[in-house]
């Protein structure tokens, strides 16, 4: 029983949360939550304090200070279902279902985005050698980092923390 009740308390703050950070979008914003693929987009800049308000602790870790969640510990690395993921930050759709894999990383991997302007890059040096950062183009939420040991027709991997994206699922789009 306490297991289930530990269940139901996770599902609903998990729900909560999701629901209170689309709350603090504007309303033309919130299309985007629905997948919707826009045809630009405007940067979102924000103050830290106004990110720390709107995301968890981890989601502010790995977003805004660069870190990464532990591997094969994300919510999104098991999803088969199809749909949209998009940024927990500011929910750009950024990958399709059909483009994600198995890489057997620990984490999330696709082998391109839904729009390369939806994407920036960036070369860090965190770990001691040269590796490609994955950033959110509109409001600069890291994401992960991509490599060239990808699949076909890319030959790119993109892996991406879990904390890092929200999933729509398709039933749920708004196209």
């Amino acid at each position: 029983m306490k297991f289930v009740l530990g269940i139901i308390t996770a599902t609903f703050l998990v729900a909560s949360c999701t629901a209170q950070n689309k709350d603090n979008f504007k309303e033309e914003e919130q299309k985007v939550w629905s997948a919707e693929i826009p045809e630009s987009i405007t940067k979102v800049e924000k103050s830290n304090e106004q990110w720390k308000s709107e995301l968890t602790k981890m989601e502010y870790y790995v977003l805004r200070e660069k870190g990464t969640e532990r591997s094969f510990t994300g919510d999104l690395l098991n999803n088969k279902k199809e749909g949209v993921y998009v940024c927990r930050g500011c929910g750009l759709p950024l990958f399709d279902s059909t483009t994600k894999y198995k890489s057997g990383t620990g984490w999330p991997s696709f082998f391109k985005p839904i729009k390369k302007e939806f994407i920036s890059e960036d070369v860090d040096y965190d770990i001691g050698y040269a590796r490609t950062e994955v950033l959110c183009a509109r409001c600069d939420g890291h994401l992960g980092h991509v490599f060239p040991d990808g699949p076909q027709p890319t030959g790119l991997r993109y892996c991406i923390n879990s904390v890092s994206l929200d999933f729509v699922e398709s039933s749920n789009r708004v196209d």
